[in-house]
């Protein structure tokens, strides 16, 4: 070891962030490793034997450690009493003496081996800072920019490292374009052996919640609250939303000046319907909203089977029940209630079509 060598380990300390006794003590603890493998032929890897190296001019020693005994049964590991008194008169029984041996040549096998853990340690520990960095954006929101499409996944490159944007996390009917810039949601972050593993998604409702809070100010300091989500992602979603302040219009704070906040989110989302609704906290009021945009005439409840009959008028039926039962299905993930919807002249004969809340319905509430 040289003086550059030890300046160049305090340079990658200092950029890297990696503890520099840590650093020092894992070279020594490889060199111990190296001298073993290539000079301990007598005692192998059962010799005990210590590695230091000093911090600031990289001089390197290695020392045999023999326990001082009153006969010896192991020659290397052992040293009488008597020799070790001739080392130092202080030693006595069970003391522990170190011997140098150092080998002449072992500066260059010392150098590759240092050169191996010091690489291995940078790769750990830049896995390490990635991980920690993200994992702290787990449930939030990031930016990312399509690198390729390989099959069906999609690599995007998130600034320090890349993420796979699965099949069933894409928006269905989205292209993914080179380069393009795409807002996504961070579902998970796994720590693995081959570095730091993000799961994003595109259809994850939590991408609707941080995306309202990045555009409208009173989601984001709280003077509005998202109370529920639900999402069919690329088609149509439901966010229903509450004010803590009477003077504050939740529906018009997420709608924003000529539409422009809720704009926004839809143009992220390439044009998904967004269906913003008042959240009550009477069952009857809050399922009339979330059918919106039908108009209903009456609600009745059955709170044991959470269970609602809903009646509309005839001609708003089929906007109640929406294409392919999406507008009452997504109602019903909002709610979280089962419901039932009849037109008035429907409402006496024996008619049901019943939608249940779904298990991927988004809720946050306090």
């Amino acid at each position: 070891m040289n003086q550059e060598f030890i300046e160049a380990l305090k340079e990658i300390v200092k950029e890297k962030g990696i503890s520099e006794d840590l650093l020092f003590t894992t070279i020594e603890d490889a060199l111990v490793a190296a001298y073993k493998k290539n000079y301990a032929n007598l005692g192998g890897n059962n010799q005990n034997v210590k590695v230091t190296m000093n911090r600031e001019n990289g001089e390197i020693h290695v020392y045999s450690q023999k326990k001082v005994v009153d006969e010896v049964y192991d020659e290397v590991n052992e040293i009488s009493l008597e020799e070790a008194k001739d080392i130092d008169p202080n030693y006595d029984i069970e003391d522990v003496v170190s011997i140098e041996v150092t080998p002449k040549k072992f500066g260059r096998v010392a150098a590759q081996a240092a050169k191996q853990v010091v690489i291995q340690r940078i790769k750990e520990e830049e896995r390490r800072i990635i991980y920690s960095e993200f994992a702290e954006k787990e449930d939030d929101i990031i930016t990312g920019a399509v690198i390729r499409k390989d099959k069906s996944n999609v690599l995007v490159d998130l600034g320090k490292t890349e993420a796979v944007l699965g099949p069933n996390e894409q928006m269905p009917g989205e292209k993914y374009n080179f380069n393009d810039k795409l807002k996504l949601y961070i579902v998970e972050v796994k720590s693995t052996t081959k570095g730091p593993q993000i799961v994003i998604s595109r259809t994850h409702p939590g991408l609707i919640k941080r995306l309202f809070e990045l555009e409208v100010p009173e989601i984001f300091d709280g003077t509005v609250e998202i109370r529920a989500i639900a999402r069919e992602a690329g088609s149509r979603t439901k966010i229903s939303v509450f004010s803590n302040d009477e003077n504050v219009d939740p529906m018009g704070a997420c709608v924003g000046p000529k539409g422009i906040r809720v704009q926004n989110i839809v143009n992220e989302l390439k044009n998904e319907k967004i269906d913003i609704i008042k959240w009550s906290k009477l069952p009857e009021e809050y399922i009339a909203n979330a059918l919106s945009p039908a108009k209903v005439l009456d609600v009745t409840l059955d709170e044991d089977n959470k269970f609602a009959q809903v009646i509309v008028d005839d001609n708003q039926l089929s906007l109640a029940i929406g294409k392919e039962g999406q507008n009452v299905r997504l109602a019903a993930k909002l709610t979280s209630w089962k419901i039932d919807i009849k037109s008035k002249s429907q409402a006496g004969v024996d008619f049901k079509e019943t939608i249940n809340e779904d298990d991927d319905q988004f809720v946050d509430e306090e």
